[in-house]
């Protein structure tokens, strides 16, 4: 790493005015031009943030404890840096610029920060809950390109609380992976499986996460939902949700995950899909048809999107690697 003095900008005397021009000129020596550009505009951001609220140095201090603390809090199962980033809806923004959608396709929406990596392989019809308080449901989809074709041997993460609004990993005497599974689309594009129905539950609120929710005057609930995570090469990665319609939260998600293309309606199971799959005549039917977008589909979305947004922001821009930096050239 070349540290010489020599080639190292001059900054002194700095002020309210001129401390934003000083970081960049140090700042200005990074060799990769997307990390440089990054960097740039965080400090533009956070500087003029300084500014515009005129922040005192308490506010500051207490800023700065709060991302201690969520950082403190955080473990393997319980990822309050990701909480954060939800309530504040970074999470979906992000999301929704990286993983552009042409219409017809599934949207996409937050991770959550109860995603693991442990469930286990379950083949076509197996249960992913084991909850005997958790009313059945039969769970029936596809998943197809934008051009209608069934995509097959798609890996299909599922991942559901179980009916007392808790995740597998927020118990902590629990003996493995529950309410989760991964499986795998048929030559058909279809899958399916016997889950639980969803139920509305509040996000961990007993952190640093909660507590600002609480001074915003803010509730910590989501409806009732079931997660769905799709991955095959040559496909763009999709996470996405299903919402139950007419939940009581589902206009006020603490992570504004939902979207009305995923809200579905719960149906019920007739004597022929009784007899089919296996399960109760009369019990609760979930029913969705997925639609992947390519990688070279999302890929020329992305940087059409990205472009026209440089434009509108009247910068000159290029795109390295994919992604907009400053045309210097």
């Amino acid at each position: 790493m070349d540290l010489s003095q020599d080639e190292i900008p001059a900054v002194k005397d700095l002020t309210i005015d001129n401390i934003t021009e000083n970081v960049h000129l140090i700042n200005s020596r990074c060799p990769d031009p997307r990390l440089k550009y990054i960097m740039e505009r965080l400090v533009s951001h956070v500087h003029d943030f300084a500014r515009e609220t005129r922040l005192s140095t308490s506010e500051w201090m207490t800023g700065l404890n709060f991302l201690k603390a969520v950082g403190q809090i955080s473990s393997d199962v319980r990822q309050e840096t990701i909480l954060l980033s939800d309530i504040i809806g970074l999470s979906l923004l992000v999301d929704s610029i990286d993983h552009p959608k042409p219409p017809a396709s599934t949207e996409g929406t937050v991770l959550g920060p109860f995603h693991t990596h442990e469930a286990q392989p379950e083949p076509n019809g197996g249960s992913i809950s084991h909850d005997p308080d958790g009313e059945p449901c039969l769970v029936l989809c596809t998943a197809k390109d934008t051009s209608g074709k069934p995509i097959e041997k798609v890996k299909i993460d599922i991942w559901e609380t179980d009916s007392k609004g808790f995740y597998d990993v927020q118990y902590p005497d629990r003996e493995g992976p529950d309410g989760r599974a991964v499986m795998e689309s048929d030559s058909d594009g279809i899958f399916w499986f016997k889950a639980i129905v969803p139920v509305p539950y509040p996000i961990p609120h007993d952190g640093p996460v909660g507590k600002l929710l609480k001074l915003l005057k803010r509730h910590p609930y989501r409806p009732s939902h079931m997660h769905f995570m799709f991955e095959k090469p040559g496909y763009d990665h999709l996470i996405t949700a299903l919402y139950l319609r007419d939940d009581p939260y589902e206009t006020s998600d603490a992570v504004f995950g939902v979207k009305e293309t995923l809200v579905v309606a719960l149906g019920t199971v007739d004597a022929e899909q009784a007899e089919k799959y296996g399960v109760k005549e009369g019990g609760k039917l979930m029913t969705y048809d997925f639609v992947l977008v390519s990688d070279d589909e999302a890929r020329k979305l992305r940087e059409e999107n990205a472009m026209k947004a440089m434009e509108g922001l009247g910068r000159r821009m290029k795109l390295y690697n994919g992604l907009p930096v400053p045309d210097v050239d």
